[in-house]
């Protein structure tokens, strides 16, 4: 599976950067997940549990966001939130 560079950064510091094969939040516009290859974007991100699907396709974490800003480019995906705690 292809892979991205995903980044979870709050007040607080970086809380998870590496390689992953999809990343699901939930935006002002619905839930969306965000693969290898995604369309450039910048959106708000609600209140909602986020999953990640690690590099090997096979190994899942979820964490709860506060909110924030999703920013999808070609370099790396990045959440920028003021709260976010793993699950």
């Amino acid at each position: 599976m292809n892979t991205f560079h995903l980044k979870i950064t709050s007040p607080d510091g970086v809380l998870f950067g590496g390689e992953v094969t999809q990343f699901s939040v939930r935006s002002t516009e619905g839930d969306m997940a965000v693969l290898a290859g995604h369309a450039p974007l910048v959106c708000t991100v609600k209140p909602c549990v986020c999953k990640i699907v690690s590099d090997d396709g096979d190994t899942e974490k979820t964490g709860r966001t506060a909110g924030g800003l999703l920013e999808v480019s070609a370099e790396e995906t990045v959440l920028f939130t003021g709260s976010f705690e793993w699950e």
